[in-house]
């Protein structure tokens, strides 16, 4: 009886549930800071123009960690950087309510929260994916779509928990919801040193960044994430001031009914996703999810019906949820020995694409006269790329693993 309690097999419930809070973490920094930005112009009166360098920083940063990555997070290990992921995310929101008030400019204080916060955001994107990867669960697809629905949940939590936190302590006291946001990672810290740990390959196995490069197949799954990241993250962050265009609400009801049915519609896609995906083909159905996707883009900008429009931009929530996770899981099984590399670049890429789309749709809205529906128009080009990729996998997926 002793031998078998001390052969039993691991957890990996306990590593699955530790990257579900993982990922609402990520989910935290992501969004939090973005709900304070007018209360930072007024509490310590800093400029519209510095504020828009924070989204900017969080992002840039994640993109150095997501490159540095391939080169030092197979040394380290998993759990070394997992748990270094959790810390710093608890430390960089724990400061930021510290910082901006004990510094001569409270701007640098908020800058140097989001800076280690956005670290530790960039690592659970390398790291979370391809733990999940080699844990030996048997429908690895699915399981890869729900934990990147937790993303939506915690997004969803972030927005609801510190709108009616404010609504009910002020947002005078938004010093003290930054603390308590940071006990989740503080907490998931814990489960990451004591839940069950495997590597996608052995030393020495994975392949090398030069060696991903000179993959044809790996230049495709590139461009499948930018365009995922693009056509996620384009109408994500411009869905807010869509609604509030398109209906003439004030902005807290377009924060509810844009980015926040947007990250609902998104989960419920890949909880249904993670579900049933053993009886669907996932190239397929990501081919009709690119479909709907610039489908929803192109109802969006073009529709004259402003309730038809903003059925667009929900939909479209629901088409991109299996875009990024789909890839990473295509990735896997077309490259099983791309390792912790292929993953942090696939990331990469996803944040790429995640910077250029939203910025082309303001380019284009600005040089539109501020029509926003110009820009959103111009952004459907990314689902229809996507199609295109997939399209030529599809029929070329074949030749590039014989080679």
């Amino acid at each position: 009886m002793k031998q078998t309690a001390m052969t039993a097999q691991p957890d990996y419930r306990k590593t699955l549930r530790a990257c579900y809070l993982g990922f609402i973490t990520q989910a935290i920094t992501a969004n939090f800071a973005p709900l304070l930005f007018l209360t930072f112009r007024d509490s310590f009166g800093v400029s519209l123009e510095k504020i828009a360098f924070i989204p900017m920083t969080f992002f840039l940063t994640q993109l150095v960690i997501d490159f540095a990555a391939t080169r030092f997070a197979d040394r380290i290990g998993y759990r070394t950087c997992v748990v270094f992921s959790q810390v710093l995310s608890a430390a960089g929101l724990a400061l930021l309510a510290v910082l901006p008030d004990v510094l001569p400019d409270p701007f640098l204080g908020i800058l140097i929260a989001v800076v280690l916060y956005a670290v530790g955001a960039g690592l659970i994107e390398v790291l979370v994916s391809p733990i999940v990867e080699a844990c030996p669960f048997e429908n690895k697809e699915g399981t890869m779509s729900l934990l990147h629905s937790f993303y939506c949940w915690g997004s969803v939590g972030v927005i609801l928990g510190s709108t009616a936190f404010f609504a009910v302590f002020g947002v005078k006291n938004w010093r003290i919801l930054a603390l308590l946001w940071a006990i989740p990672p503080f907490i998931n810290s814990f489960n990451f040193l004591r839940c069950p740990i495997e590597r996608l390959t052995e030393d020495g196995e994975g392949l090398k960044t030069g060696q991903l490069f000179r993959m044809p197949l790996f230049w495709l799954m590139a461009l499948l994430m930018v365009c995922s990241g693009a056509s996620e993250i384009s109408m994500s962050q411009w869905a807010s001031a869509f609604t509030e265009s398109a209906t003439g609400v004030s902005k807290t009801v377009g924060d509810l009914a844009g980015p926040c049915l947007f990250a609902v519609l998104m989960g419920i896609s890949r909880v249904f996703y993670g579900k049933m995906s053993q009886r669907l083909d996932l190239t397929k159905t990501m081919l009709c999810c690119g479909a709907l996707c610039a489908a929803c883009y192109l109802l969006a900008s073009l529709s004259k019906s402003s309730v038809l429009g903003l059925a667009g931009c929900a939909l479209c929530g629901v088409s991109v949820g299996v875009m990024w996770p789909g890839t990473l899981s295509i990735s896997a099984q077309k490259c099983p020995k791309g390792g912790t590399a292929m993953f942090a670049l696939l990331a990469l890429a996803g944040d790429l694409g995640g910077s250029v789309g939203p910025s082309l749709v303001g380019r284009v809205s600005a040089a539109a006269d501020g029509n926003l529906k110009a820009g959103l128009l111009a952004a459907a080009v990314f689902p229809f790329l996507l199609i295109a990729a997939l399209t030529v996998l599809k029929k070329r997926v074949g030749t590039a693993e014989k080679r």
